[in-house]
């Protein structure tokens, strides 16, 4: 009995390993954010001066589900929910919000309860003599110790647990996780905003170069019956052949305008398809027209103050502030002591049926003294952190307000073409007619009509240019003052 007594003792010694005890944990240390929070996505997706500019992750998506066979017939509703749906902006945004909400996620398990439970059975040898294990017992004594002791089993069964009593430094991580979650989710809802302009745009785009060719057709029709006129007059000899000539080659003109306007409406159909998932080899048709949105033009003051209220940009913006200065603050707390409790419970013996209660249970308060400047170094770097932050909260929000102001501008400037535009065709299609009267009663020749034609394409041009321009302009104020979808709608609304 003592020698095995004594061989046990050896070998539980060294395998001391088996029945682990609680042990406390170390100081926790502040996260850092990023030095910057990179370019913003507005950029990707702008809307001025009559045109509409996506570019980044706004201008690819992935294949649309559901896409059903044969033309399709497409209204801008219809376009910005397909648009949502499969744009990588808002694909990336969500994903981003996905990430951040781990990160949150991360963050609380440092502050809740970690439990684990284990089970094993062992079959184990020791090489005493490995560990430097040397007996010398004389041989009067009647026993001897081995130099390999077993092989032995044993079996155990254990939970653990640990818990946080106090860590300030991980309660304010958390925190400052939660804020980064909140900037990512008013992100992914200003992506929601980008992708209503940058499709909504592109399909005003459309309709526009649809208008364009629709006038244009006009214009090669105009000058075919011109033309023609042209050809019967010579041959009753009351025209001269370079009236004929000369209607021929604007003829020739207006067809060449109209063959290069429908290849550029073609180009935008594929980049609108390309922006909701549609795919580029399938006929698409825009069901929507190009029309007058007559609502009055906002307040300046009030559309400013509407903007800095409702941007989802500038909240996420000001929601990184208020991580920065969490982080600050865990950084500080650095300094502060933290407290911790853990232990395990479970039975432990040399097979399942003979076992027996083992525990061990450790509280712990660890007060940091002097962590090598580690701590003053992370304050230095959080603070910098913030003041760039705050810096750009203050820039974005003078952005915001530029914003508002220019396409205010635009938009006033757009409602005053519409007028003047309107006024300009029908006084260039009043002339058309007059022209083409008195080239019929041979008082005037083709170049009277080919300059009254040129007028009335110039006049279209200007007409849809202008509509275009204040649709636009309208999405564009709609975009700055965070109410995209209700700007685009409008007119709809309106009207009904």
């Amino acid at each position: 009995m003592i020698k095995k007594a004594a061989v046990i003792a050896l070998a539980a010694g060294i395998g001391w390993a088996q029945a682990p005890g609680g042990g406390a944990t170390g100081l926790t240390r502040a996260a850092q954010l990023p030095a910057s929070t990179g370019e913003s996505a507005g950029s990707a997706v702008t809307a001025q001066q009559g045109s509409v500019q996506v570019g980044g992750e706004f201008s690819g998506s992935v294949p649309a589900n559901g896409t059903p066979a044969g033309p399709i017939q497409l209204t801008i509703a219809d376009a910005i929910k397909r648009g949502l749906d499969a744009n990588l902006g808002p694909i990336a945004a969500n994903d981003s919000q996905r990430a951040a909400r781990a990160q949150r996620l991360q963050a609380l398990s440092a502050l809740l309860p970690n439990i684990s439970a284990s089970a094993s059975d062992t079959v184990t040898q020791v090489n005493l003599a490995a560990y430097g294990f040397q007996f010398h017992i004389p041989a009067s004594l009647g026993f001897s110790i081995p130099s390999v002791v077993g092989p032995y089993n044993y079996s155990s069964l254990q939970g653990s647990l640990s818990q946080s009593l106090y860590d300030p430094v991980a309660r304010r991580n958390w925190q400052s996780a939660k804020a980064l979650e909140q900037a990512a989710s008013l992100s992914a809802k200003d992506a929601h905003e980008l992708v209503i302009l940058a499709v909504g745009g592109t399909y005003l785009q459309c309709l526009s170069t649809a208008a364009r060719v629709a006038s244009q057709k006009a214009q090669v029709d105009n000058a075919q019956a011109i033309y023609q006129q042209a050809q019967v007059r010579k041959a009753a000899g009351t025209n001269a052949r370079i009236d004929v000539t000369r209607s021929q080659v604007q003829l020739q003109t207006e067809q060449q305008s109209l063959t290069s306007l429908q290849a550029d409406y073609r180009k935008q159909i594929i980049s609108l398809a390309r922006l909701i998932g549609l795919p580029q080899d399938r006929e698409i048709n825009l069901s929507d027209a190009l029309d007058s949105n007559a609502a009055p033009v906002p307040d300046a003051a009030q559309a400013i103050q509407q903007a800095l209220s409702q941007r989802a940009d500038l909240q996420a913006t000001a929601a990184q502030v208020k991580a920065a200065e969490l982080a600050v603050s865990a950084a500080r707390a650095e300094r502060l002591p933290a407290a911790s409790i853990s232990g395990n419970y479970g039975v432990i013996g040399p097979n399942p049926e003979s076992t027996h209660g083992v525990f061990a249970v450790t509280g712990s308060v660890t007060v940091p003294i002097w962590m090598g400047g580690r701590t003053g170094a992370d304050i230095e770097q959080a603070e910098a952190t913030l003041h760039q932050r705050q810096a750009e909260l203050a820039d974005q929000r003078g952005r915001v307000e530029q914003g508002v102001r220019n396409a205010l501008i635009e938009l006033e400037t757009a409602v005053g073409q519409v007028k003047v535009a309107e006024s300009s065709k029908i006084l260039a299609a009043d002339t058309l007619t007059q022209a083409r009267d008195r080239f019929a009663a041979g008082v005037a020749t083709t170049v009277e009509v080919v300059q009254a034609q040129q007028q009335v394409a110039a006049a279209d041009s200007d007409y849809i240019t202008s509509l275009f321009s204040m649709r636009l302009a309208r999405l564009s104020l709609a975009r700055e003052m965070g109410q995209t979808e209700s700007g685009l709608f409008n007119s709809k609304r309106e009207k009904q």
